[in-house]
């Protein structure tokens, strides 16, 4: 049985005027109150329940959620990097990977996109300079095979000097224009190199991208841990007051353990998924 007594205090001096004999902070009367305490208290206990199903029920869909959240987000971008960085070891650099957000994994992705571009630009600007250096070549080869002829044939004849030496001064010609050409192909080839660098810049730059992605994933993992930890609190929470309810508890002592199990579950996914991304981080780096 709880009860409780407030006073009724004469606070004002018009209360006096209605009690003779009476003075300002002098009691005028007393205000009692029972309530039962049996009934309440299984209604309160009820009520803790309720709310503990309710917070536990919460926890678990959110835990869900960032699960479901950070596979879409964090995990599948970052075997789409894995796969791209591992066809490219092995030399195919036509592999692209699928842009799913335009955050920092977003970005990432974007500048390994770009930069396989212009690898693939600036290889095939290379192989075009090599075949073009080739062809110069060649073209000299032939030039200088067919001045030797021409020189041996003016051995032979006299009457043909002023005409061979007219056609070695164009062969000559020729091979200055081909020793010319061959300059810029190497000039070509030169600037291809120093785009090269520039490339190489940029995949610097993806690579602190991708550092800077795996620091924001660790954080969005902690937070995770730190759910399934407070998530397990309160299971264990629930448990007790389950308990403390008796037979009325027994069946939501059930399901705070099964919580309990899905938070320590989830917490377990957690490490694992945290432990994938240093990998692929790992992987993607060697790459």
């Amino acid at each position: 049985m709880f009860r409780r007594a407030t006073p009724d205090l004469a606070s004002v001096k018009a209360c006096v005027g209605c009690h003779e004999g009476k003075q300002v902070g002098d009691m005028l009367g007393a205000v009692s109150v029972q309530i039962p305490m049996d009934v309440p208290t299984v209604q309160l206990q009820r009520n803790l329940t309720n709310v503990y199903l309710g917070i536990l029920a919460v926890g678990v869909l959110m835990m869900g959620l960032l699960y479901v959240l950070i596979a879409k987000l964090v995990v599948q971008p970052m075997k789409g990097l894995e796969l791209m960085a591992a066809q490219a070891r092995e030399g195919d650099l036509t592999v692209r990977t699928q842009v799913l957000s335009h955050d920092e994994i977003g970005r990432a992705s974007e500048s390994f996109n770009a930069m396989f571009d212009k690898v693939s630009e600036v290889i095939q600007s290379v192989k075009n300079a090599v075949s073009g250096i080739t062809t110069g070549t060649s073209e000299i080869n032939a030039g200088t095979s067919d001045l030797a002829e021409r020189t041996s044939a003016q051995a032979g004849a006299l009457e043909e000097t002023s005409a061979s030496m007219e056609e070695m001064t164009s062969t000559i010609k020729q091979n200055a224009d081909n020793a010319k050409q061959a300059n810029q192909l190497a000039v070509a080839a030169r600037e291809v190199a120093e785009k090269g660098g520039t490339v190489t810049d940029k995949a610097v730059e993806a690579m602190s991208e991708i550092n800077k992605s795996s620091k924001k994933i660790a954080d969005i993992i902690n937070v995770i841990d730190e759910i399934a930890f407070q998530t397990n609190l309160l299971a264990l929470n629930a448990a007790v007051e389950a308990a403390r309810a008796g037979e009325q508890g027994r069946g939501f002592a059930v399901v705070a353990s099964e919580v309990r199990n899905l938070a320590q579950r989830s917490a377990t996914a957690a490490k694992e998924i945290k432990a994938l991304i240093n990998e692929s981080v790992q992987k993607v780096g060697d790459g």
